[in-house]
């Protein structure tokens, strides 16, 4: 990505002098539930059983992820390296930061929202990729096209794609992504010191039970969030009246909101959309589901989309 895309799809400073705030204290009161959560959840592995851990740590692994989505839109501070400070440790152990930053910050570029070429995070394909998956993995993308096989399958496919991309750019070296890796793997030591060694657990239970679990529970998120469509505010979804989920994904569930006003801190969300509701859903086309039970009822068996990005 040029040096002109990074800086204009870079995250916005707030537009309020209350959203401004240098420290966010609830942010950073977060941080301490996640971070201390974490270390004394694991450190329960002997003590309690696996069945009281791992949904315990799943909930604290999916928090820290949507912690790391709030430090790469400017939050908590002002200040870049801190906030990279702060969301650097992998509780998830197979995401680099700064890898995660980058594709997301080419997510917000909004006119290629869904583009299987520009948008990292798209689930469409293009017509050339798809005629070159096999018949297994035309099945499996399928299937994922479900809620049911997006969170059962869809974990290990978005896992291993994104381990077999990043494996081409590294060997390539494209960008600093040898530099990236490198100082991943390192941040990996700790907490797989601390899983390993001062917990007990093995690393494989920790990633089965925990890691793997979390991601898809984030896929709940992802799933609905964007449709293919000509107008670019149609691409993105609004889940309403999520109190179980949208607190764990810090409300990104008011998706439409996200994209059009990504530096609002995620204890602002739900104020900034009821003033903004009727607008973002005439915008968005209707694009609204009243809870995740709705998209769960909706497309738990049934496919939310094509495969095939429709607009060529």
């Amino acid at each position: 990505m040029s040096a002109t895309i990074r800086e204009r799809n870079a995250p916005a400073a707030p537009a309020s002098s209350k959203e401004a705030l240098a420290v966010e204290l609830p942010s950073l009161l977060l941080i301490v539930v996640a971070y201390g959560g974490w270390l004394a959840v694991t450190f329960m592995y002997d003590r309690w059983p696996l069945w009281l851990v791992a949904p315990l740590g799943i909930v604290i692994v999916t928090l820290h992820s949507s912690l790391q989505h709030e430090f790469i839109h400017g939050h908590p501070t002002r200040w870049t390296p801190v906030n990279r400070l702060l969301g650097i440790m992998p509780l998830s152990l197979w995401l680099p930061y700064d890898r995660y930053r980058e594709t997301h910050i080419a997510h917000h570029i909004n006119e290629r929202l869904t583009d299987p070429h520009d948008d990292p995070e798209t689930y469409y394909w293009s017509a050339d990729d798809w005629a070159r998956l096999t018949s297994v993995g035309r099945l499996a993308v399928q299937i994922q096209q479900t809620l049911l096989g997006r969170m059962v399958l869809g974990s290990f496919w978005r896992i291993g794609h994104f381990f077999r991309s990043e494996f081409h750019a590294v060997m390539r070296n494209r960008g600093r992504v040898r530099a990236q890796w490198a100082e991943h793997l390192l941040w990996c030591i700790p907490v797989i010191l601390w899983v390993k060694l001062a917990c007990g657990m093995p690393i494989w239970i920790y990633l089965v039970a925990i890691v793997i679990p979390s991601n898809g529970i984030l896929l709940i998120r992802s799933f609905a969030e964007h449709r293919a469509r000509d107008a670019v505010r149609e691409r993105t979804a609004i889940v309403e009246g999520s109190w179980i989920l949208g607190p764990l994904f810090l409300f990104n569930n008011l998706h439409a909101l996200h994209h059009e006003e990504p530096a609002i801190p995620w204890y602002a969300y739900n104020e900034r959309y009821r003033a903004r509701r009727n607008e973002l859903i005439a915008a968005n086309g209707g694009l609204v589901y009243s809870t995740y039970f709705e998209v769960a009822r909706r497309y738990l068996l049934r496919p939310h989309d094509r495969p095939q990005h429709p607009l060529g």
